[in-house]
């Protein structure tokens, strides 16, 4: 059964509490996820949640009317509320972070949503209260059952838009960190967008929550602000008190409770050896992407939209590697018409100046079908979903095929399919593309007549068979997030067992080697994208393998462009064949950070990290 109310923020307290009083405290470590760059330390400001109690009653024919315009005004408040925060973050951080609240005030303006809460209404005859969060909780029970960590974490926005709603219905005024007592370090279960986004940023030190990943609006917001963050620490708000003293290191996510002055020293000398290594690598952004001897690497950037567009274009990646098209999808809580789609593609397609885009299509099914959660599955990891999903459903492939097509007429553009298992798949999707093609060319819109396709391979399957896939298509991707939960049977979004999501294990190095080996055989470029295609550590190996691009969070472009161009191919080569001869995850991840050591020597030595 769905819960009754949806959490909401009810209270923030602030004590401040002096390095000297932490002297006689005991020092706390905790680790969790390293979410936005950075060191900071100060007294915690405890920003706790509780349920809102969501009254419940009948309602006389004679008063539906009434509560259905009690309702519409709701509706309105809450947007000229989002559209405060909005225009404020515009005005501040730019268009880029503000169009998240976009998707905020679509939510309020979905025709869906608003009938069915109507709906809910007239024929139950209870309050709207009761009501709107029946119908909400459904909408975030759907976000929240989804595998995708992106889309999972798209559950906060709707949270976010429900508990201002249901706060501005029951009268219930809306906290806020607009107006922070003095400097601190936000400590909480969960954040929302609006919340980081009205922060009193001047005051603002850093934050830490229990709960959230390294995709969510709140740390994308974060990185913006460049305010260092740790997430997904389980039980923070459990063990931090009002007065701790809290240090927090970004770079490696760990939090330390009452640090000691030793500590404090040590982490302050820490820090400024970061900036000092950023500011290194940030010069490597003007040169090309290449390694040490001459051999291009394409350096790509992973991204959800135009916004991210743009800091791919700061952060002068090569191109996009993998454009996430569910976005679109989300914000839209359906399927969007062609020309939504179309006007969006294109827009990156021109934002990318010549530079390819490749464009994933649509990566939901199973229980994370938009708009459409009557389907259940036992396990919709390996249910309905991605190509599965479009082949079953042909109208809507065919109207994302179309939108694609027609971005193409503006620039480089690359389809790819994700979750190909075989060759009947790839052909079939292949087939439709090939007829959506026919349709343009009838109704006389243009496209690129020699666009490239190719397939993500993410399944064991394919990698057994990537002779063949190879065969028939232009290119090929490797999905490592995917590709490593399937390989090795841990879904490395589940606690119990995310510590056996070991990419350096044996099955998974033999595994990328061989579709990179299996690709270039048959004349075609792999490229590789997901977590370690952004991760220094294997940038070497990959390259060594025959990898022709890497495609990751533009954010991360420095470090893996600095670290590229220092490689030597021939190496990295050699690296690949003493890696492949090791047993165990540990000991190809100690040589592989071994290997590292190498090759940024003179960098560790100057800066001593």
């Amino acid at each position: 059964m769905l819960p009754e109310a949806p959490v909401i923020l009810l209270f923030y307290s602030y004590l401040l509490a002096s390095v000297t009083e932490t002297k006689t405290k005991k020092e706390i470590v905790l680790e969790g996820v390293a979410a936005s760059d950075g060191i900071a330390h100060g007294p915690a400001l405890v920003y706790l949640q509780d349920e809102l109690d969501v009254p419940i009653f009948g309602i006389e024919d004679n008063e539906i009317e009434a509560e259905i315009s009690r309702f519409d005004e709701g509706l309105l408040e809450t947007r000229r509320a989002i559209s405060v925060v909005r225009d404020k973050v515009a005005a501040s951080l730019g268009e880029g972070e503000a169009r998240i609240f976009d998707a905020h005030l679509m939510v309020l303006e979905d025709s869906a949503l608003i009938d069915e809460v109507i709906g809910a209404i007239r024929t139950t005859k209870k309050n709207v209260e009761h009501c709107f969060n029946s119908v909400s909780q459904r909408y975030i029970a759907f976000f929240q059952s989804m595998e995708d960590e992106y889309l999972k974490e798209r559950v906060s926005d709707i949270q976010d838009v429900s508990r201002r709603l249901l706060q501005t219905l029951i009268g219930r005024s809306r906290p806020n960190l607009a107006h922070l007592p003095s400097e601190g370090i936000i400590v909480s279960e969960d954040l929302t967008p609006s919340d980081t986004a009205t922060v009193d940023r001047s005051k603002l030190r850093g934050f830490i929550t229990d709960m959230g990943g390294k995709t969510s609006h709140t740390v994308i917001m974060a990185r913006s602000l460049r305010i260092p963050a740790v997430v997904g620490l389980h039980d923070a708000t459990e063990q931090i008190k009002n007065g701790d003293y809290l240090l927090i290191d970004g770079y490696e996510g760990m939090v330390v409770i009452n640090p000691s002055e030793a500590r404090l020293s040590q982490f302050s000398d820490l820090a400024d050896k970061h900036r000092q290594v950023d500011a290194i690598y940030n010069e490597s952004l003007g040169l090309a992407s290449e390694t040490k001897d001459g051999r291009p690497v394409a350096l790509m950037a992973n991204i959800e939209g135009p916004e991210d567009m743009e800091r791919s274009l700061e952060m002068r990646a090569d191109g996009v590697g993998l454009y996430r098209t569910e976005a679109l999808f989300l914000r839209d809580h359906g399927y969007p018409d062609e020309a939504a789609q179309y006007e969006e593609y294109s827009k990156v397609v021109k934002m990318a100046a010549g530079h390819e885009v490749t464009i994933r299509t649509l990566d939901v099914g199973g229980d994370k079908t938009v708009g459409d959660d009557s389907v259940k599955e036992d396990n919709s990891f390996m249910g309905f979903r991605a190509i599965r999903f479009c082949l079953g459903n042909p109208v809507i492939f065919r109207t994302q095929l179309r939108a694609i097509l027609r971005a193409s007429a503006h620039g480089k553009v690359k389809i790819m399919y994700p979750m190909i298992s075989g060759l009947g798949e790839l052909r079939g999707a292949n087939e439709i593309l090939e007829s959506v093609k026919d349709e343009l060319r009838v109704d006389g819109l243009p496209f690129d007549e020699v666009i490239e396709v190719g397939a993500m391979i993410e399944v064991p399957s394919a990698a057994t068979i990537i002779d063949l896939i190879a065969s028939e298509c232009d290119f090929l991707s490797i999905g490592s997030n995917d590709l490593i939960q399937y390989l090795l049977a841990v879904d490395r979004l589940n606690d119990l067992v995310a510590d056996l999501y070991q990419p350096t294990h044996p099955a998974v190095i033999r595994s990328l080697r061989a579709i990179i080996e299996g690709g270039v055989a048959a004349g075609k470029p792999v490229g590789v994208c997901g977590e370690i295609a952004g991760d220094a550590i294997f940038a070497s190996l990959l390259i060594g393998m025959g990898a022709s691009s890497l495609s990751f969070t533009p954010s991360l472009m420095p470090e893996v462009k600095y670290f590229v161009q220092r490689v030597d191919s021939a190496a990295a080569t050699r690296l690949v064949d003493e890696v492949v001869q090791m047993k165990t995850e540990t000991e190809i991840l100690e040589h592989l950070e071994a290997y590292k050591r190498s090759i940024l020597g003179d960098l560790i030595v100057a800066s001593n990290l």
